[in-house]
C-alpha cells in the first residue's frame, strides 16, 4: 500500500504507469496515453479492496487528492467520446491562468516603475495592480506602499495555499533556509534547482541583487503560479512535481535543461520540498526524469553519477524514498516551518519537527551546527543530534527523532524509548496498540497488521 496524493478515494492505490499490476508500479511515471485534467496527465491508480486479487483501475489528478479541488475521474477502461474530449479540452483551457508568465513579467517591470505610492498589492486576488485597474479591485482588501524587500520576499506578500491536500504550502523558518543555504555554498554549489522551495530560492534571489560578487543562481520549478509575477521566465517555472509536467510545455522544459547544463565548472543541487502527503512513487519517477535531464547535459563526466540532492521530507517516509533512491541516506537535521504549528525545532517528544533531509552526498560532508545541538559520530562518520547514542549492537546512531532510543534483543533492532516488545504483534509498539492483525497493508509503511490510522511510523509518542 501507498499513502495517497492523486485521488480522495480512500482504498486506492497509485500505479503511475501504464500497465502496471495491481500489486504495485510497474514502471514509474505516467502512462503515455494518460488523458490530462488542469494539472496535467493524470496518473494511475487502482481501487483495492480486502480479499480482492485486483481492483479495477482509473485515472485520476496528480496533484490534487480531495475531489473537491479537482474532480477529475475516468477508468482506465472507459470509452471517451469525441465529444466529451473536446468538452474537457475546452475545461482545461479556461481553467488555466487568465495570464501568461510573459504578460505578468511585463506588469512587473511597469509595477516597478511606478513610485511606492502607487505600488499595490490585491489580497483577494492575489496579483500585483497597475494604476488603471484599481477601480475593479476597489472592495478588495488591498496592500500599499509594495516595497522593493516586499518584491523580493513574495512567499512572504503571497497567502500560503494551506490546503494541505493540494498545496500544503509549508514554508521554511529562517533558520532553516539559512542553514540550507550555507550548507550548498560551502559544499561548492552555485546552481541550485529549487522544487517546490520558494523561500529558499529568494534567499538567493535577493543576496545575488544585493551582492554583485554573488555566485549562486537558482531556479524555482513550482506549482503555484502566483510566482510568475515576481520572477522572468529564466527564474521560474511552472511545474508539477507529481508528474514531471511544465505547463509552458517545451520552452520552459528548455529552460529548465539549460538551468542543469554546467558551464565552467559549476556545480548543480536540487533542493525539493514536496507536500508531505504526496505520493513518494510519483514524486520518485519525477526526480528521476529531473535527474535524467541533468544527465544527458553532462558533458560525460564519468564521476557524477547522480545529481547531487536534498530532499526534505519526515523521517517516517525513510523506507519509501531508500527504496526509489538507495544512494540516499538521512541526515539528522531538524527541518523547521515558519507557519506549520508542529514542525518547530526546539521542542520536545511530539512537538519536534519529524522533517529530514534526505541526500545522495556523502554524509560526512554535512556538517551539523554543533550550537544546535548536534555532534560528529566517529564511527558512522556522520553529524547526529547530540541525544542519538550509538547502539553497539546495530553499530550505527540509530535514532529517528532525536531522543535516545533503546535496543530490543528480540525485534534485532533499536526502538522508541516509550516502545516495548508485544509477544501478541511479535515486535515492538506503543504500550497502548491495538493488537488485532489488520488483513490489508497499512498504506504508510505498507507492512500488515495495522491501519493508516494507527500506524506505527506516524507515532512520534
Amino acid at each position: 500500500g501507498c499513502a495517497m496524493a492523486g485521488s480522495g478515494a480512500a482504498g486506492a492505490e497509485a500505479l503511475c504507469g501504464a500497465g502496471a499490476g495491481a500489486g504495485g508500479p510497474a514502471r514509474p511515471g505516467r502512462p503515455p496515453t494518460a488523458p490530462a485534467c488542469p494539472h496535467g496527465p493524470a496518473l494511475l491508480f487502482v481501487k483495492t479492496s480486502q480479499g480482492e486479487e485486483e481492483g479495477r483501475r482509473f485515472y485520476a489528478c496528480s496533484a490534487c487528492r480531495d475531489r473537491k479541488d479537482c474532480n477529475f475521474f475516468q477508468w482506465e477502461d472507459e470509452k471517451v467520446s469525441e465529444t466529451r474530449l473536446a468538452a474537457r479540452e475546452e475545461y482545461n483551457r479556461s481553467h488555466q491562468p487568465s495570464r501568461t508568465h510573459r504578460q505578468n513579467v511585463e506588469r512587473y517591470k511597469n509595477f516597478i516603475l511606478l513610485p511606492l505610492a502607487k505600488r499595490r498589492f490585491c489580497q483577494e486576488c492575489q496579483q500585483l495592480l497597475l494604476p488603471d485597474e484599481w477601480g475593479k479591485h476597489s472592495n478588495h482588501q488591498l496592500l500599499c506602499d509594495i516595497s522593493t524587500a516586499q518584491l523580493q520576499s513574495p512567499s512572504q506578500l503571497l497567502y500560503p495555499l494551506e490546503n494541505k491536500k493540494t498545496n500544503a504550502q509549508y514554508l521554511f523558518a529562517d533558520r532553516s533556509c539559512q542553514f540550507l543555504l550555507d550548507l550548498i555554498t560551502d559544499l561548492g554549489f552555485t546552481r541550485v534547482l529549487s522544487v517546490g522551495t520558494p523561500r529558499l530560492h529568494e534567499m538567493i534571489q535577493s543576496k545575488a541583487s544585493k551582492e554583485e560578487d554573488y555566485r549562486v543562481r537558482s531556479l524555482l520549478l513550482d506549482i503555484d503560479f502566483r510566482y510568475s509575477q515576481f520572477y522572468t521566465e529564466d527564474e521560474f517555472c511552472h511545474y508539477n512535481m507529481f508528474n514531471h509536467y511544465f505547463f509552458a510545455g517545451e520552452a520552459a522544459h528548455e529552460t529548465c535543461r539549460k538551468f542543469l547544463r554546467q558551464e565552467d565548472g559549476e556545480r548543480v543541487i536540487m533542493v525539493t520540498d514536496p507536500p508531505f502527503g504526496g505520493l513518494v512513487e510519483a514524486l520518485a519517477s519525477s526526480f528521476k526524469r529531473l535527474m535524467a535531464m541533468w544527465k544527458d547535459t553532462e558533458e560525460g563526466d564519468p564521476v557524477s553519477q547522480e545529481m547531487p540532492m536534498f530532499w526534505i521530507f519526515p523521517y517516517f517516509f525513510e523506507s519509501r524514498i531508500l527504496e526509489f533512491f538507495p544512494s540516499f541516506s538521512m541526515m539528522d537535521y531538524q527541518v523547521d516551518y515558519d507557519n506549520h504549528a508542529l514542525y518547530k525545532h526546539g521542542k520536545t517528544g511530539r512537538r519536534q519537527s519529524p522533517v529530514r533531509i534526505f541526500t545522495n552526498l556523502t554524509p560526512r560532508m554535512i556538517v551539523l551546527p554543533v550550537e544546535e545541538g548536534y555532534r560528529f559520530c566517529a564511527i558512522c562518520q556522520r553529524y547526529v543530534s547530540s541525544g542519538n547514542q550509538h547502539c553497539e549492537i546495530c553499530n550505527s546512531c540509530t535514532s529517528k527523532d532525536g531522543r535516545r532510543w533503546k535496543h530490543c534483543f528480540l525485534c534485532k533492532k533499536c526502538v522508541k524509548p516509550s516502545w516495548s516488545h508485544c509477544n501478541n504483534c511479535n515486535c515492538c509498539a506503543v504500550p497502548t496498540h491495538a493488537c488485532e492483525k489488520a488483513a490489508a497493508g497499512c498504506f504508510v509503511c505498507g507492512q500488515a497488521g495495522h491501519k493508516r490510522s494507527t500506524c506505527p511510523s506516524l507515532s512520534c509518542s
